[in-house]
């Protein structure tokens, strides 16, 4: 395989791309001389195989309804087993259009209005807004945060439930604070749904993006497969491939009677995977994908190393140790400055659009997520536009 050029410089201004088409309207920082680092998608060409099944489906010329599609399950199983030593059968597997669909799914099949979902806050916003979309309740139950990483607080947890909570929501690893939760507290998080007879939905979308040095991501499935009638698991090839734009998930579920409901929803929703979508995901998950995603992991890793370096230099902010993800979660507290100042010197002085931080929930008031899936010369520029944006602190 030839080696990826995560260097090349490619300009997807004007292709209806949100992360740069919509930052102008959303902070006010222009395309032409800003940097996108919010939407959580890469500025890399997937591998060479993805790209030659899209050309294949193009080439025959009749996109009609698609019918099974028994490479693409396959393939699903073939990397969980290879990558991640998790054995699945084929009748486990369930398609979504992408991941935060899938969420909603789980919410609408095992969740009633008016009942409260649990969230580890600060944690993706997708989830908090699908839950309030779905006329149920979103439940905070902040993370804390203890030798700079952060970690669960059930001592404090269990002073928040009110009886009403049906459904836990886990992101593993955790976006946005990069943290890989070790296999000990996957066990616990099972544990706490089964006291508390919770739904649980473990969001592992980011399980292959694992800097080098961390601890390995563990399948939740397997360390605590006692869970198995209460939990949904949610992957996908999207995040991994960047190939978000296909729309496709997977929700995978070993327990048959848990199965039964998402299939019933799905099938009352109308929900079934394109023709695309398919195809990309069995070309992504092969051996060329997996040499593709390692020297993916290794450039992400030096562009991590180059942004904490020059971030954490700035007296007062800190970027949070980055375990796993392209995101990087910067804490500006230690500035003094309100949310409006640090955030203004950010988009205004820096050009930079980054995630603002309190839409992740209670306790990422004082942060920004910065997407560092970009060619080095963006984190380069973006560093040295952040230093100079903060000069007066230095």
């Amino acid at each position: 395989m030839a080696q990826p050029d995560f260097d090349e410089i490619i300009d997807r201004t004007g292709t209806a791309c949100s992360k740069w088409d919509d930052m102008q309207a959303i902070y006010g920082v222009s395309p032409q001389d800003g940097i996108a680092m919010w939407v959580a998608d890469m500025d890399f060409r997937p591998p060479a195989p993805v790209q030659r099944a899209v050309e294949r489906i193009a080439a025959h010329g009749v996109y009609g309804y698609p019918g099974a599609n028994p490479a693409y399950v396959d393939s699903i199983r073939w990397w969980m087993e290879n990558r991640h030593g998790w054995q699945i059968e084929p009748d486990w597997i369930l398609s979504a259009h992408g991941l935060v669909n899938g969420t909603a799914i789980c919410v609408d099949a095992f969740t009633r209005p008016g009942d409260r979902v649990i969230v580890m806050t600060p944690v993706y916003h997708a989830f908090a807004r699908v839950i309030r979309a779905s006329d149920r309740e979103v439940a905070e139950f902040p993370l804390a945060i203890r030798d700079g990483q952060y970690r669960m607080d059930w001592e404090g947890w269990q002073k928040l439930l009110t009886g009403r909570e049906r459904m836990l929501i886990l992101c593993s690893p955790h976006n946005p604070g990069g943290r890989v939760w070790s296999a000990e507290e996957l066990r616990q998080v099972a544990d706490f749904c089964a006291a508390h007879d919770l739904i649980l939905v473990s969001d592992e979308i980011h399980h292959d993006l694992v800097m080098p040095g961390s601890p390995r991501h563990s399948v939740l499935a397997t360390v605590a497969p006692e869970a198995a009638p209460r939990l949904v698991t949610l992957t996908a090839a999207t995040k991994t491939f960047n190939i978000a734009g296909a729309h496709i998930g997977n929700l995978i579920v070993a327990d048959d009677g848990l199965r039964k409901r998402l299939q019933t929803r799905l099938l009352a929703l109308g929900i079934s995977p394109g023709l695309f979508g398919p195809g990309m995901v069995a070309a992504a998950y092969s051996p060329e994908g997996a040499a593709w995603v390692d020297a993916l992991v290794a450039y992400l890793d030096g562009n991590r190393r180059l942004f904490d370096e020059g971030v954490n230099a700035i007296p007062g902010i800190r970027s949070m140790p980055l375990q796993a993800t392209y995101l990087a979660w910067v804490d500006f507290s230690g500035t003094g400055m309100e949310r409006q100042e640090f955030t203004a010197r950010v988009e205004r002085s820096a050009r930079i659009a980054a995630n603002h931080g309190g839409t992740f929930g209670s306790g990422g008031e004082d942060f920004l997520r910065f997407n560092i899936a970009t060619p080095r010369a963006r984190v380069v520029e973006a560093v040295a536009r952040l230093q100079e944006a903060f000069r007066d602190l230095q």
